[in-house]
């Protein structure tokens, strides 16, 4: 297969790009929900890069010069104690070397909301949560011809379900937050499976660190020339609060597997600020 062909449908595979699942308070993980009248502002930046791909073996090949660049904003805010709201516009830049294309501009923005179903706290101080949670993400761009735009022109809907997990991992609070996504994009493009895995644990008072698996399967094909995909990232970060409000955060990912997907490697960048 061709890469101008395969490099098509990478684009639209990945353009949402990783995910990072944030929550009510700094320990906790996405399913949880914020207490009526709390808010939280997460501003993330993330720069990926990739010049090899997974072809349709699952192999590594050489590829074009791929860039992305992408500022997000997340603010959820606690409509109740069981319901969190949530705003999440974004932009970004993208630049590919084959075709020779660049856009900046709006990317994705997402509003929805997350409540919390069933719960509860368990004899030994550990606490669950199970939740639901729908977005509609709304494309920067209504323009195809552009190919570094191609995938990121259509609105989709994200409707999940989450399980939270809050326990003492020996002396250290931890958390365990599970994900899984039915994805339905419009104008042709594959509905996607997505299923998200993330790990917490706080060593100490002032330092949060987060595991995360990120993977993603295409249900189907898409148009013309866009063949199934599937990618599997994983995410590092270490979360460090300098005040009870405002916490900075530093991180990393690679696509470590796929088929017809970018082998992505990137940066993060970010800020959250409770009030």
């Amino acid at each position: 297969m061709g890469w101008g062909v395969l490099r098509r449908h990478v684009v639209a595979g990945l353009c949402a790009g990783p995910a990072l699942l944030m929550g009510s308070a700094p320990l906790l993980a996405g399913a949880w929900t914020l207490a009526a009248g709390r808010g939280e502002l997460i501003v993330t930046g993330t720069f990926s890069s990739a010049t090899r791909f997974f072809d349709a073996a699952a192999a590594l090949r050489v590829a074009p010069r791929y860039n992305k660049f992408e500022l997000n904003a997340l603010l959820e805010y606690g409509a109740t104690d069981r319901v969190t709201v949530m705003v999440a516009p974004g932009a970004q830049h993208v630049d590919i070397a084959e075709p020779e294309a660049q856009r900046t501009g709006l990317g994705y923005s997402e509003i929805g909301a997350r409540a919390a179903l069933a719960g509860g706290t368990l004899a030994d101080g550990s606490a669950w949560v199970l939740s639901g949670q729908t977005l509609l993400r709304v494309p920067g761009t209504f323009e195809r011809a552009n190919p570094a735009a191609v995938g990121s022109t259509e609105p989709e809907l994200d409707v999940r379900g989450l399980a939270g997990f809050a326990f003492a991992a020996g002396p250290f609070p931890a958390f365990v937050d599970l994900q899984l996504a039915q994805r339905f994009r419009f104008g042709g493009f594959p509905d996607e499976l997505r299923a998200d895995v993330t790990f917490g644990l706080r060593p100490a008072a002032h330092w949060l660190l987060l595991a995360q698996s990120l993977n993603v399967l295409s249900e189907g094909e898409g148009p013309s020339g866009f063949p199934s995909y599937r990618y599997h990232k994983f995410q590092l970060s270490a979360v460090y609060d300098l005040t009870t409000a405002l916490s900075l955060q530093l991180g990393g990912f690679t696509t470590f597997a796929g088929r017809n997907a970018l082998q992505e490697n990137g940066l993060i960048l970010g800020a959250w600020y409770r009030f």
